[in-house]
């Protein structure tokens, strides 16, 4: 009769560990594939690029001429004006007039003085309905130029540090590409890890269920105490709530994993375990010059610098301010449309404004102090970022050594702590322990279970964190970014 009751035992243990269910699987890449091209935080990269690629044709149309019509069609006027006659009397005389003006122009930015030349063509038409008067008055051409002396110049500075920006920009979206990869592993570890406790959970429960059918049977024969009973009966309601849990948290992860990597299928999913791991070394130095010749940050540390620099000429510019302009044209005034371009007259102007202060209490040397600190400070900040950035790398590589071997490890004592429950519930089913040896079985089993997986999310996680930080693919050996692609 017992062994009878000992074969129904191990038949529902077995059973127990068979999937029933066949649902939809992705793998780790499956899931970083649908966070790359369909996620929210893909979108918001994508654009973010597209903002900057517009941002930097804005800057490179700063250099371009630019061809302007601008004028007044009409402006009309009625009203009473004073008007102070011969004698000095000052009397009040009623006017109703018609104006209009039209210039066309193209103007061409000189990036390298500051300056900006433009011809321009105009046309002014004047007339007064009450005294039945109307002229009119033409530029034919006119060239002009504008140039400050010794002034602050923005388009050259704009050409030392918008290129780099927007290389910059480039390189930030294959990192943030890096970094969604990088939050997508957590997001598949944190489900993956819901769903083996939810396996672990049902497969406990099924156990426990067994071993309290088994110990009531060994309790009515006599050969087993009213105590191991309870004791049983209480890890098998303790296994109830743990399913109860595990299934909430299971349903949790997936929501948070459905939102991220935007899969708004409604059918339910399983993830596949990446066991398949990539063989290859890290070298620091390799990684140190892949991460100096990709990322965006080394390409910021010489920008800001260049930044820096731009704020001391800057502040030694505004110390006083002289302009230049000079113009040559061809003009005419009539009363007919006709003769306007008839006859012109030469139109020259030129004029040099300053304006310099003469005593300021020290605001030019306080402004100009405090670029220069500025300055010093922004060396020492960028000083500081530089060791970071090489800091960082370097624990990286050096983490990544430890968890490969840290991985062997822990998967090494999975496949001994399955073994060992094996070989411990065998033997209870048989008499030869206790529930208590069993249990400690169960515990260092699920234990070392959950253990390979952590090593699985950490190894996986310092892949992508790699990958970002350097833009380089060590298992592949390609880079991830390069700048005819990007």
């Amino acid at each position: 009769m017992n062994n009878k009751k000992y074969t129904l035992g191990i038949i529902l243990m077995l059973l127990s560990s068979i999937v029933f269910a066949q649902k939809s699987q992705f793998t780790l890449e499956d899931i970083i594939d649908r966070a790359i091209n369909q996620s929210p935080a893909a979108k918001q990269a994508e654009t973010r690029k597209e903002n900057r690629y517009w941002q930097y044709r804005f800057y490179k149309s700063n250099y371009s001429p630019q061809l302007r019509l601008n004028g007044t069609l009409p402006d009309y006027n009625r009203d009473f004006f004073s008007n102070r006659i011969d004698d000095g009397t000052i009397v009040f005389q009623s006017r109703e007039q018609i104006s209009s003006f039209a210039n066309l122009g193209i103007e061409q930015p000189l990036y390298w003085t500051g300056g900006n030349i433009s011809i321009n063509s105009n046309l002014n038409y004047f007339d007064d309905l009450e005294r039945n008067i109307n002229q009119y008055n033409s530029t034919l051409f006119n060239v002009r130029l504008n140039q400050p002396l010794f002034g602050f110049n923005d388009l050259k500075w704009d050409r030392r540090t918008e290129p780099l920006r927007y290389e910059e920009s480039k390189r930030e979206y294959v990192e943030q590409k890096e970094a969604i990869s990088r939050t997508a592993v957590d997001r598949f570890f944190s489900f993956l890890d819901a769903q083996i406790n939810q396996q672990i959970a049902q497969f406990n429960l099924a156990n426990n269920d067994t071993i309290y059918k088994i110990e009531q049977g060994r309790y009515n024969i006599g050969t087993t105490s009213k105590d191991k009973l309870l004791q049983v009966e209480l890890q098998l309601l303790r296994s109830q709530q743990d399913v109860a849990q595990a299934q909430l948290d299971m349903e949790t992860a997936r929501l948070q994993l459905r939102s991220f990597t935007g899969l708004m299928d409604e059918r339910e999913f399983e993830l596949i375990l990446p066991e398949s791991i990539p063989e290859f070394d890290v070298d620091y130095s390799e990684a140190l010059t892949h991460a100096q010749n990709n990322r965006a940050d080394f390409i910021a540390f010489e920008r800001r610098k260049i930044e820096a620099e731009r704020e001391v000429a800057q502040a030694r510019a505004e110390r006083f301010q002289t302009d230049m302009t000079a113009s040559f044209g061809l003009n005419n005034a009539s009363d007919n449309y006709d003769d306007l371009y008839t006859n012109t007259n030469n139109q020259q102007r030129f004029n040099v404004s300053f304006n310099i202060p003469l005593i300021d209490w020290g605001r030019n040397k306080a402004r100009m102090r405090t670029a220069l600190a500025n300055q010093r400070l922004n060396d020492y900040v960028i000083a500081q970022d530089e060791q970071n950035f090489e800091q960082e790398i370097l624990t990286m590589v050096r983490q990544f050594e430890v968890l490969r071997v840290q991985l062997e490890i822990t998967k090494k004592s999975d496949e001994v702590a399955q073994e060992r429950y094996k070989v411990a519930q065998n033997r209870y089913l048989i008499g030869k322990i206790d529930i208590t040896n069993l249990n400690i079985a169960l515990t260092e089993k699920d234990n070392a279970k959950r253990s390979y997986i952590n090593s699985l999310r950490s190894f996986w996680s310092a892949y992508f964190d790699l990958r970002r930080l350097t833009l380089y693919d060590f298992s592949s050996k390609q880079l991830l970014y390069t700048p005819e692609n990007n």
